[in-house]
């Protein structure tokens, strides 16, 4: 199934695509790769989601923070696509960043948010290598970053 087809089926609308907030670019071609800066938990509501999980959010909002961050990885590979997700050939990597204190240890299952999220997108062209890596602070006080890489045709 095309991946625009199964943003409609899961009644997702993807935003804008974030512009950098530094001194870097959002996505970069090599080749047929894109590489995606790390995306932070930015809402639907264009609100960023702060603050550690396991102390400040729970479980279950970490995970919504990295789903959060999944939504704007696609618009940046939307952006690096011509508007075209259907060019995507395969999600390769994604890497999540936890902002959580050093006894939460469930940060796979916050980045499960975005994998899940990405693998319903694309299929079995979704799934992808990953890393889940807490850390004590993200920018802004974001609880979620993820970066990414995609294969495109």
């Amino acid at each position: 199934m095309l991946a625009e087809e199964n943003l409609k089926k899961l009644n997702l609308k993807l935003p804008k695509a974030p512009e950098p907030v530094g001194s870097y670019v959002a996505f970069k071609k090599v080749g047929n790769l894109i590489f995606i800066s790390g995306q932070v938990s930015f809402g639907a509501d264009g609100n960023l989601i702060k603050g550690k999980v396991g102390s400040d959010l729970t479980l279950e909002q970490g995970k919504d923070a990295a789903m959060c961050c999944a939504i704007n990885i696609l618009s940046q590979i939307k952006a690096a696509c011509n508007n075209d997700l259907n060019k995507v050939k395969n999600c390769i990597k994604i890497t999540g960043f936890v902002n959580s204190n050093s006894d939460f240890l469930d940060q796979p299952k916050v980045i499960n948010g975005a994998s899940e999220l990405i693998s319903n997108i694309f299929g079995d062209k979704g799934k992808h290598a990953r890393a889940a890596v807490s850390v004590n602070s993200l920018p802004l006080g974001a609880a979620v970053e993820i970066e990414a890489i995609f294969e495109i045709n």
